[in-house]
């Protein structure tokens, strides 16, 4: 923002005189927090990496004491304090993606779900449905679709499809977690939110 202009959303010089005030006054709220957001995201990852090494140094410490090299890093870790009242976890969690046979095995249930037509419960529509609708980035809920071979049906068909979705299921990568605990006053852990956009 100059003295003399301020730039809109579209990219145009407009006169200071001609931005309302609350404008200005947002305009200046968001640029503050803003500013220490992206401060804090420095902060932040050297924080992450520096914790990251503390731990990796202390696991290979431990298998040391073994006379053993610490396998690597995809397993999962917890660490407690002595008195229980602190734990850390790291988590690796698989990427799944699908193959096109997901898609495949969605006709097959389509299939089904007509030929059933009104014999097949409509919590077992709703189900289906919900498991290959996409999220706002595009992306099918993994979850949803893998709860679908929970579902008890013996039909030949259905079992195909299912196998299907086994078949489709392709790992493209792994996504590691922290994650701190407190121990409150009834023994529970409770975790310790670090996620600014939780308010």
């Amino acid at each position: 923002m100059s003295n003399e202009f301020m730039t809109d959303s579209q990219g145009r010089q407009v006169p200071v005189e001609l931005v309302k005030e609350i404008d200005k006054l947002r305009d200046q709220t968001v640029r503050r927090i803003a500013d220490e957001a992206m401060k804090m995201k420095e902060i932040l990852a050297a924080f992450k990496k520096r914790i990251r090494d503390d731990i990796y140094t202390f696991v290979e410490l431990s298998a040391n004491q073994y006379g053993k090299a610490w396998g690597g890093k995809k397993g999962n870790i917890t660490l407690t304090t002595y008195d229980g009242s602190y734990r850390l976890i790291v988590a690796m969690d698989e990427l799944i993606v699908f193959d096109e046979r997901l898609q495949i095995a969605r006709q097959i249930i389509g299939e089904c779900l007509d030929r059933w037509s009104s014999d097949a419960r409509p919590e077992i529509r709703m189900l289906v449905n919900d498991a290959f609708q996409v999220d706002k980035t595009g992306k099918i809920s993994t979850a949803r679709v893998l709860g679908l071979r929970r579902l008890d049906i013996q039909d030949g068909d259905w079992q195909k499809a299912m196998t299907a979705i086994t078949e489709s299921i392709q790992i493209s990568g792994t996504k590691r977690y922290l994650r701190f605990y407190e121990r409150d006053g009834n023994g529970e852990y409770q975790q310790v939110p670090l996620d600014v956009s939780v308010l």
